[in-house]
């Protein structure tokens, strides 16, 4: 399948580890032009340095806090001023603490706000007029966490969810404007946060890590844990001329976990 994203201008945030270099990885194979985001400078240098390495692409790292309210802004500043185009940003950075909510305090749930909720919407904004030049594509990165009340999962649920209506409040604009704003919602992936989860489910019920892997997969019906890539992969298609009719689409890529209509 042709997706004709080559030469192409890409911001992904969070794009360090995890899902994010998953999707900077699948990007960089169909040789977009990269800019990428996250807190963690030395990492974020040996992620891009890996990508022109194996893809022979271009990559412009940008260490910064999304949770500040300038950041946005200077990110597209650099972004512009280096590629002089944006034709698809993958909003991704953000991770909220799991747990018991009554033991959640407010400064958990302002962190959790901050920089995935407030992080998505700076950037969207700050990108929006660029994307709207080059026909462009948002997809965000939410969750299927969305779907479903989970008890230790009271922030990230609620964040996701309202990611899913931002998603297609922004479709709806986008169709004036000629922006295309999808979502891609991840499962269970094999990431540290994903063993981090593991590790805690082990020493809580004072089992061996890969009983506790067992136990979550069959607690999620699914019979593996999905890979950073294969986000990516979906992210690409999303981006691409292959789903142009696409516009508020959200996808979900977990193995299955979710069977709710």
């Amino acid at each position: 399948m042709e997706l004709n994203l080559e030469h192409k201008v890409a911001i992904v945030t969070g794009a360090n580890r995890g899902i994010g270099a998953g999707v900077a990885r699948q990007l960089a194979q169909e040789g977009m032009r990269l800019v990428l985001v996250a807190r963690d400078a030395a990492k974020l240098e040996e992620t891009a340095d890996d990508l022109r390495r194996r893809y022979g692409v271009t990559v412009l790292p940008l260490a910064c806090d999304l949770r500040e309210g300038s950041s946005a802004s200077a990110v597209l500043q650099q972004t512009i001023g280096r590629f002089e185009q944006l034709d698809l940003l993958v909003n991704n950075a953000g991770a909220t603490r799991r747990g018991d909510f009554f033991e959640l305090t407010d400064d958990d749930w302002q962190d959790g706000l901050a920089l995935k909720l407030h992080g998505y919407v700076r950037m969207t904004r700050a990108a929006w007029p660029h994307l709207a030049k080059t026909n462009g594509t948002t997809v965000n990165i939410v969750g299927v966490g969305a779907w479903t009340g989970i008890g230790e999962f009271t922030i990230g649920g609620a964040v996701n969810a309202g990611l899913m209506n931002f998603t297609k409040a922004m479709a709806d604009l986008g169709k004036r404007d000629g922006v295309r704003v999808c979502a891609v919602n991840p499962g269970r992936i094999k990431t540290d946060r994903l063993e981090r989860n593991i590790q805690r489910i082990a020493q809580a019920s004072d089992i061996a890590p890969e009983e506790a892997s067992a136990r979550l997969l069959n607690e999620c019906g699914i019979n593996r844990f999905g890979s950073p890539d294969e986000i990516g992969l979906a992210v690409a298609f999303m981006a691409s001329s292959a789903a142009s009719f696409a516009q508020g689409a959200i996808l979900d890529i977990d193995g299955g976990e979710t069977r709710a209509i």
